[in-house]
């Protein structure tokens, strides 16, 4: 990887780590167990701007740090506890939420802005089902589930923030298109040049 490779998956994990932490300044914008949060948004960003491989490769990176211990899930926390909470399918679906969003605008020919929207959304709901899913599993098996906990219950909580991640998947795949042109105008460009 060039040093522009690793300058934007470094870029990208520390906006997530930022997009994580937004409930920290405005801490009503938690429904049951679901901080709402950014993070959706520049994960989908990530895939399409960066592409499938670059894109995981950040998620993977955002997710080390939080594991190791810096304080960059959501509500500043971090560690190896964090594997055990309720919200965690949400962390690790995001490395295949950013791949799928860019392997399908890498596979597609045009590139439209419609395609980058479309995958965009497909990359949000993949967010979505996985995370969700880890959500009832954990609060099932090992988390302390709230009174009358079902899985309606998870996704209805869920229904809160998805207006906004659909918002913010189409605004990412509005303005990918552009940077994700001059990114790769420019990598041609360097390569006729070398």
């Amino acid at each position: 990887m060039r040093a522009k490779d690793l300058t934007f998956i470094a870029m990208f994990a520390a906006f997530m780590a930022i997009g994580a932490n937004i409930t920290s300044w405005v801490p009503f914008l938690v429904i049951g167990g679901v901080p709402i949060t950014l993070q959706t948004f520049f994960c989908v960003l990530a895939g399409a701007i960066l592409g499938a491989k670059r894109g995981a490769i950040a998620m993977t990176v955002y997710m080390l740090i939080g594991l190791f211990g810096a304080p960059v899930f959501a509500r500043f926390s971090g560690g190896f506890s964090s594997i055990v909470t309720p919200t965690f399918g949400f962390i690790l679906s995001f490395i295949l939420a950013a791949y799928v969003t860019g392997l399908l605008i890498e596979k597609s020919t045009k590139r439209s802005m419609a395609q980058f929207i479309t995958a965009t959304i497909i990359g949000m709901i993949i967010n979505y089902i996985f995370g969700t899913n880890w959500m009832y599993i954990a609060f099932t098996l090992w988390a302390d589930a709230p009174e009358g906990f079902s899985y309606a219950m998870a996704w209805s909580w869920m229904l809160v923030p998805l207006p906004k991640d659909i918002i913010l998947s189409i605004v990412a795949g509005m303005i990918a298109p552009r940077i994700y042109k001059a990114l790769n105008d420019h990598q041609t460009y360097n390569t006729h040049v070398a």
